[in-house]
């Protein structure tokens, strides 16, 4: 199998090379990285532009015979069903593990964000995973621009607290929390204390795409 792997943040793109190089040495993939996506969407464009670009992406990687694609940005996750219907192989999302996984654990939800644009496409992800579950999830999405301007002016500390507040306050009423962006997981285990829950995407992708792989580790 070859996994193409898109991406809006050269973050992401380290994180899932180290996560395919340490798990899955030997399984040929390829990431490509258009950061004008994410910063267009976060400067307001008109998101059917936006879309449709992200849709072109996902095609070329289809187009260099990847097997499976693999969107790593949530904010651009709508383009991925416009893309499903034009793409000859399956696309997984960054957060279709995670939210599958989250609907399975509880009926209310918070989603701690950073940036208001993750915030529709988490929700709407969540609901379409609970409707094919038959179950009903009430979704609360707990947006923290502050949080990203910190972390984008070099101030990680002040990134982590605001988020750590926001899953403690979310926690009193949640059943499950979920941290929107993989540059949060490393606050898991903390914020696990909180008695809830915490999910994170990396985690539940990896594990995904292992199972995804496992018939061709079987028959090698």
């Amino acid at each position: 199998m070859r996994i193409g792997f898109v991406h809006t943040e050269a973050s992401q793109m380290e994180l899932f090379r180290d996560e395919m190089t340490f798990g899955h040495p030997h399984i040929d993939c390829f990431h490509t990285l258009n950061e004008g996506l994410l910063q267009d969407l976060t400067r307001g464009e008109e998101r059917s532009y936006i879309y449709r670009r992200a849709v072109q992406q996902i095609m070329l990687a289809a187009d260099t015979l990847a097997d499976l694609v693999v969107m790593t940005c949530s904010d651009t996750a709508p383009a991925v069903d416009i893309a499903r219907q034009l793409c000859p192989v399956p696309i997984v999302k960054i957060d279709d593990p995670m939210s599958a996984e989250a609907v399975r654990l509880g009926g209310r939800i918070a989603v701690i964000c950073t940036r208001s644009s993750t915030a529709g496409p988490a929700a709407a992800l969540l609901r379409q995973h609970a409707a094919a579950q038959g179950r009903e999830v009430l979704v609360e999405t707990v947006v923290r621009v502050e949080a990203h301007t910190a972390l984008f002016a070099g101030d990680q500390q002040r990134h982590d607290d605001i988020i750590i507040q926001s899953a403690r306050d979310a926690a009193t009423r949640a059943d499950v929390i979920l941290l929107s962006k993989p540059g949060m997981s490393h606050l898991q285990g903390q914020i696990a204390t909180f008695g809830k829950p915490v999910l994170s995407a990396p985690k539940p992708l990896m594990a995904e795409l292992a199972r995804r792989l496992a018939p061709q580790r079987a028959n090698v």
